[in-house]
């Protein structure tokens, strides 16, 4: 693991490598001039449900805009998941597979 990249960081490459291992559809949410304030970091689709991931370290928070766009998605049907490691993404596919 490249020990230069921050902890956030190294989390988020494993869960895109984990997402890619197990084929399931993902893609990464870049940031810019009208992105929607709030957006998780990724984007996944599976079995017809939406999931928004959020990727935070140990001592990560939501910020206010984050937690209003994760009640819209659970609002509208959809899952919103704060991971702080892959484990959290393995649990949840182990229990929605």
């Amino acid at each position: 693991m490249h020990t230069h990249l921050t902890e956030e960081t190294q989390i988020k490459h494993q869960i895109r490598d984990y997402l890619d291992l197990k084929g399931i559809f993902h893609f990464p949410v870049l940031q810019g001039l009208g992105a929607a304030r709030g957006i998780p970091d990724r984007l996944i689709c599976h079995h017809g449900k939406f999931i928004g991931l959020e990727v935070k370290a140990r001592n990560g928070r939501l910020s206010p805009h984050q937690i209003e766009f994760r009640d819209r998605v659970e609002a509208a049907g959809g899952v919103y998941i704060e991971a702080r490691s892959v484990d959290d993404i393995i649990k949840y596919f182990a229990a929605n597979p």
